[in-house]
């Protein structure tokens, strides 16, 4: 009976330890589980992305004088503008307004607030904003040359006009504040007098990205 009870004693103490030696390696696969999955989560931003998905141009006209001193637009344009946030676990929050700004030749005619500085844009959401304005006398400076391309889109009908979204935020659990600018150029078929801007075809627009700064 003693040589079994020293058998059974043994066995015990086998079975105990390699109880305990599964149990420290799941834990040890627990955590390096878990700092992949914060890793995956926190160690890496994905930028967002913007498109405009959709825009009409009713009006575009020079004012302000002789054509060639013409210091204005008058004009009516509906934009919808698409912001997402593809990072599943960091949402961002704006540490700036978040902007769009309208310009015809390089030069800026108008501004239109999207988002106010803390406004929070959750993880994996798609914002859609849709902007309607106008004006009868946006400032804007053309110059001799501006007004010369506008003569020349405004015999086709076919306008170029570049949306830039600006702003800035901060994600979820990283330190940076990190710069949204994105450039949308526009091709834009001004709707004829009596015909809804429905009629005109427009093709989705991919917004370019600038390049991110370090650690965004």
């Amino acid at each position: 009976m003693g040589l079994l009870d020293e058998c059974c004693d043994d066995c015990r103490c086998y079975s105990c330890r390699e109880f305990w030696w599964c149990v420290l390696c799941l834990a040890v696969l627990a955590a390096v589980a878990l700092i992949v999955v914060l890793v995956a989560a926190f160690g890496f931003v994905r930028h967002v992305s913007v498109t405009v998905d959709d825009a009409s141009l009713t009006r575009l006209a020079l004012v302000g004088g002789a054509p060639a001193a013409a210091t204005a637009f008058a004009y009516n344009l509906s934009v919808t503008l698409t912001v997402r946030n593809p990072n599943w676990a960091m949402s961002m929050a704006n540490t700036k307004p978040l902007d769009a700004a309208y310009s015809f030749d390089g030069q800026q005619f108008d501004r239109v607030r999207l988002a106010g500085e803390g406004d929070k844009h959750p993880a994996g959401k798609t914002r859609v904003y849709r902007l309607t304005s106008g004006s009868d006398g946006a400032p804007v400076s053309l110059g001799n040359a501006g007004v010369a391309e506008f003569g020349r889109e405004n015999a086709t009908g076919v306008f170029e006009v570049e949306v830039a979204v600006r702003g800035e935020v901060k994600y979820t659990a990283r330190p940076a504040k990190c710069a949204i600018e994105a450039t949308c150029p526009l091709k834009l078929q001004l709707a004829p007098p009596g015909q809804a801007p429905a009629a005109v075809v427009f093709q989705k627009v991919k917004c370019k990205l600038a390049k991110a700064e370090k650690g965004c």
